[in-house]
């Protein structure tokens, strides 16, 4: 399937048009942000691990129930998605306290949150990703009451399943962000990817990150080895594409 006309080039991923109104192409770049697209590297092959490690993600909810946008991965770093109209909300779920949690709240680093924890933030760097409540949401007309019943309830779901893949590889899930927009039906799916960009991964034994926060915490040098270690332990031998 061929690429048509770019609809938007965000900080790691490009979007297509296709021949299939339908569907889009979005393209994984090997771009690695941080703070709002301020700081920026380029490393080899960063696109094509987080395609291939969000694309077994999407499957494997699939498998238990979670409707994603997900249609196919051609080329590991090419994924064909059904195309939807985000919703501008990034959940937030959190199983251990860290990171931001932490810092602005009188929580001790390392709680483990149960129930999980889930949070909303309204995806715009430009208000650098605000925290919202229901009010806030119905305020910017962006979803419903009901449609944030149905985020919570999806993100929940997602949790639950992920919670036990990732430890089924010897990791610890912390926390992750996921995005969900609307099909042309109107149908609420997840979207966009979940990997080590979004995700806080510990490995279960040794509690070291496998994930983005290396690159925040400027240990770019041991940013793709985590990456890679994921990919390895959540895609089966003969699944690797990479």
């Amino acid at each position: 399937m061929d690429k048509k006309e770019l609809i938007n080039s965000g900080k790691v991923k490009s979007v297509f048009t296709t021949d299939n109104p339908d569907e889009v192409i979005i393209e994984f770049r090997d771009d690695m942000t941080a703070g709002d697209g301020a700081r920026k590297e380029v490393m080899d092959n960063k696109g094509a691990y987080n395609a291939v490690i969000s694309a077994k993600i999407f499957k494997v909810l699939e498998e238990n129930g979670v409707a994603t946008q997900f249609v196919d991965l051609p080329e590991p770093n090419v994924m064909i998605a059904k195309k939807l109209e985000m919703i501008p909300i990034e959940v937030i779920v959190r199983n251990i306290a860290t990171g931001s949690l932490v810092r602005k709240y009188p929580i001790e680093e390392g709680t483990k949150l149960d129930p999980p924890l889930v949070q909303m933030d309204y995806k715009d760097d430009e208000y650098h990703d605000p925290m919202l409540n229901r009010s806030l949401i119905r305020a910017l007309d962006i979803a419903t009451d009901e449609e944030v019943d149905i985020l919570i309830e999806k993100a929940l779901k997602i949790n639950e399943v992920l919670t036990k893949f990732f430890a089924d590889a010897g990791i610890i899930l912390v926390d992750y962000k996921v995005e969900f927009g609307k099909d042309k039906d109107g149908n609420i799916l997840l979207g966009d990817e979940i990997s080590p960009d979004g995700c806080r991964l510990w490995d279960s034994e040794t509690l070291e990150m496998l994930d983005k926060e290396l690159f925040r915490e400027g240990k770019d040098n041991e940013v793709m080895a985590a990456y890679i270690e994921v990919y390895n332990r959540v895609i089966p031998d003969d699944e690797k594409v990479i």
